[in-house]
């Protein structure tokens, strides 16, 4: 049984109309493709499991800037109200890198670490190195997805679900 929610290459995600969308995003994205509200429940899960399989264990939560700080700032919310009100609790230290490694949608096929921009989600794409985390949330079709404070050239970070960038949003937001 697998570990994470996979979401199917040809999911064309759910119709914006259904959604909360900031108004000046409407005509710059093609769908939902992850809700809050799963992003939230499925960050829940993964919190009560790292404090299952750590045991006690001291954690080091390391928050990969700029695009992994919503999902990190909600993981650490989750695993610090288990440590408040559990049982069980683990100690927890919490560091922050920067990484940039895209250029417009396009990877720039060198990751310069600044002091990151992915939030454990695993992308299905021709290019991955084949890593795989220890915890995933969400696997995703090799599209380009913003929102959850991933971000296009700094756009979209704002929005509360994950989305699928349009094609004329590339263009409109292109550097």
């Amino acid at each position: 049984m697998a570990s994470y929610l996979e979401i199917l290459d040809d999911d064309q995600g759910h119709e914006l109309s259904l959604f909360c969308v900031p108004k000046h995003y409407e005509e710059d994205l093609d769908s939902v493709i992850i809700p809050n509200g799963l992003i939230k429940d499925r960050t829940e899960r993964l919190a009560r499991d790292i404090v299952r399989d750590m045991g006690g264990h001291h954690i080091v939560a390391l928050c990969v800037l700029k695009g992994g700080y919503k999902f990190f700032a909600d993981l650490m919310d989750y695993i610090k109200a288990l440590n408040q009100n559990s049982d069980k609790s683990v100690p927890l230290t919490v560091d922050f890198i920067r990484l940039k490694s895209y250029s417009n949608d396009q990877s720039t096929n060198c990751v310069k670490v600044i002091g990151g921009d992915e939030f454990l989600l695993v992308k299905r794409t021709p290019r991955s190195s084949g890593y795989r985390p220890d915890y995933i949330g969400f696997e995703v079709p090799d599209k380009f997805l913003v929102g959850y404070a991933l971000d296009y050239n700094e756009y979209f970070r704002d929005l509360s679900h994950i989305c699928i960038l349009s094609d004329r949003a590339k263009e409109k937001y292109k550097v």
